[in-house]
């Protein structure tokens, strides 16, 4: 206990419980956790780009998104399916190392340049141009608006927003691949693709990986703000 109050705020735990609480808002906690949705398309997005093309995204109300894709391997396959999970796990590590580094400006390049990315190059649906636009014209205007003190807050929000879905949507695709297999995204894709190894194994791969990122974020003190 004495190691998780030295790399542990309160400060982060009030955001963290605000985080948790504002991603299960009816309807609207769909809309705060579109962040996550967001990163971990553009996961699948990026890697796909090193062996194919991606011809689009589309991001749905409900929070889930998917990535379109054509890959000329079975490897680029099946590193653009891993990437999604693990991408968004990693990037909310880093939104808390950029935060505990004093980095605000460059997080704030890093969120942007995933909204405009996307919505130049690949979001193509209705709800996910709304979303996209609507996200990045309020987070402008705080920004434009809103104090130093209160930049530094909102970004703690995002980040622990990030966090918080990040680890919740890593444990319902574990969940879904021990009931429904075949309908477990990114881990049936993996099963598909690797035949002999079950969805299971790729949901608890991602759950796993995510509570690690979790983990050594503590360990490294970024959660002590």
């Amino acid at each position: 206990m004495s190691f998780v109050r030295e790399k542990f705020s309160a400060k982060f735990f009030l955001f963290l419980v605000t985080s948790v609480l504002l991603i299960h808002i009816p309807f609207m906690g769909n809309y705060f956790r579109m962040i996550n949705t967001l990163i971990h398309e553009s996961g699948h997005a990026f890697v796909a780009l090193l062996g194919g093309n991606v011809e689009r995204i589309s991001l749905f109300m409900n929070s889930e998104g998917a990535t379109y894709s054509n890959q000329s391997t079975w490897i680029g396959s099946f590193f653009t399916s891993l990437a999604g999970y693990t991408f968004a796990s990693f990037s909310a590590f880093l939104f808390f190392l950029l935060l505990g580094r004093k980095k605000q400006i460059l997080l704030i390049d890093i969120i942007l340049g995933f909204i405009f990315i996307n919505l130049l190059f690949w979001v193509r649906n209705p709800y996910g141009i709304f979303w996209l636009s609507s996200f990045a014209a309020g987070f402008l205007f705080l920004l434009i608006k809103g104090s130093q003190g209160f930049r530094d807050h909102l970004l703690m929000l995002i980040a622990s927003i990030l966090l918080v879905d990040s680890v919740q949507s890593a444990y319902e695709i574990f969940y879904i691949s021990l009931l429904s297999p075949q309908f477990a995204g990114d881990a049936a894709n993996l099963a598909n693709l690797t035949i002999i190894i079950p969805a299971p194994f790729w949901g608890a791969l991602f759950f796993f990986q995510a509570l690690w990122f979790c983990y050594y974020g503590l360990k490294r003190g970024y959660y002590k703000t």
